[in-house]
């Protein structure tokens, strides 16, 4: 194995100076080489942005910090996507194009420092003509493995391939500061065959977001095939994140085998009208969760990011069926456990023109809070903050819970706002403070849906 250590190449280890030139020098000899593996020694580079090359291996030994520089200029500007929607954005901290046979592999870190990007965010967004760095991404690239690294301090996103085919992420650590804006952990957005597992997530944002660009992408590519296992998630907005970017479709993912804890939400979907794309085929078993706001949420009226308090988003009035009509399909939950739950067990709201469709909860154990914390179990107009509730169905068709618990609830387990087909078998209301109904059913009128007032 080809070896090319950064060191030979000029790289300075004090951690002041900047080794970007030098890295660059030892991929590029890498590569003129037919590839190799780039290999970073024990100490600290200071490092702007890193472009990779076809056939490389960039690798951390232990004790290898690359510390990367909070100036702009140490991040040329490229086209890529950024939330979404293709535009000129500040490369990442590790970026590649058009790229095959690719690695960032070792038990060294990678230090993003992204606090003085979250403070310019915050207070002085004036000072950002782009959109900040991720700390790792790669478009349209083959065969990508992340492997035994260490991220931390990603000033947004931390790993996000777009439009990727075949990429595996396996035993990485993600630490960003819980209050860190917009610092998701692995974002993959239009990639087909992506593993991601053994991997540590404690983030700003969401954990892992599964996305496929919005209704402003003109080149729709789906996000498809994906496994995620073995995996656990600390803080975040949410554990497992489907949408709201989703206009090229999500299809054909596995989450199995994982634990969320304090994630405000576990699994998560989320569109809206205009978006487009369909959510389907989707299957999550073998989940403990503790200390959610809420466990389960599929809506479809989301209304973050631009036009996301328009009427068209927001009116609870049928429209007619278009291109631009998200759908949710064929999801499927089982053998799950959430304890601690505060706001409500779960959480699905479909368009009045569009329902939620042929979902199932099977063999599920949900316990609320003693001292629930009032919060709102979805981020869309009209509702109200909620505490102990049982499931909130509405616009739903085609629904079944089997075997499932829920403790210590106020109101009934189960309200269902205007569902066709919904069937409750074998399932158990327990240890609330006096009798509450496992079901209760109503039809709204479209002119009188006002949720929760």
């Amino acid at each position: 194995m080809q070896v090319y250590n950064i060191v030979d190449y000029g790289a300075p280890q004090d951690g002041t100076t900047l080794a970007t030139g030098a890295i660059a020098a030892a991929i590029e000899a890498a590569s003129n080489a037919g590839g190799g593996t780039v290999f970073i020694p024990s100490g600290t580079y200071l490092t702007g942005a890193i472009f990779l090359k076809s056939n490389i291996e960039l690798h951390l030994s232990p004790g290898a910090i690359l510390s990367f520089s909070t100036d702009l200029v140490d991040y040329p500007v490229v086209e890529s996507r950024w939330e979404g929607v293709q535009r000129e954005v500040h490369a990442s901290c590790i970026y590649g194009q058009n790229l095959e046979n690719i690695s960032v592999t070792g038990s060294g870190t990678l230090d993003g420092n992204g606090q003085p990007w979250w403070e310019k965010h915050r207070n002085h967004p004036e000072e950002l003509q782009y959109p900040r760095p991720k700390l790792i991404s790669f478009d349209r690239c083959q065969r990508v493995t992340i492997k035994d690294i260490m991220l931390k301090n990603s000033p947004s996103w931390t790993v996000n391939p777009i439009a990727c085919y075949n990429v595996t992420i396996d035993n990485v650590s993600i630490l960003n500061p819980a209050d860190s804006p917009n610092t998701d952990g692995i974002n993959p957005e239009s990639c087909s065959n992506v593993r991601i597992s053994n991997c540590n997530i404690d983030v700003g944002d969401d954990c892992i977001a599964i996305k496929a660009g919005t209704e402003d992408t003109q080149e729709r590519i789906p996000c498809e095939n994906i496994t995620i296992t073995n995996c656990t998630m600390v803080h975040g907005h949410g554990a497992v994140v489907l949408g709201s970017e989703m206009s090229g479709d999500i299809r054909n993912v596995t989450i199995s085998n994982c634990v969320f804890k304090q994630t405000d939400r576990g699994i998560r979907l989320k569109s809206r009208r205009g978006r487009g794309g369909i959510i389907e085929d989707i299957r999550v078993s073998n989940i403990v969760m503790e200390d959610v706001i809420c466990p389960f949420i599929l809506n479809l009226y989301y209304f973050c990011g631009p036009r996301g308090k328009d009427k068209y988003v927001w009116d609870k009035n049928p429209y007619p069926i278009t291109d631009e009509t998200p759908c949710f399909r064929r999801i499927h939950f089982s053998d799950i456990t959430a304890r601690q739950v505060h706001a409500a067990a779960g959480f699905l709201y479909g368009l009045a023109e569009q329902y939620i469709a042929e979902i199932t909860f099977s063999n599920i154990d949900i316990s609320m809070a003693k001292n629930a914390i009032p919060g709102r179990p979805a981020m869309m107009t009209g509702i109200e903050d909620m505490n102990n509730r049982g499931f909130y169905l509405g616009n739903v068709r085609d629904i079944r819970f089997q075997q499932v618990t829920i403790e210590n609830h106020e109101g009934p387990a189960f309200y269902i706002e205007n569902g066709e087909g919904v069937e409750v078998n074998r399932c158990h209301s327990k240890n609330t403070n006096q009798p509450e109904k496992l079901i209760e059913q109503v039809t709204i009128q479209s002119s009188e849906q006002n949720i929760f007032n």
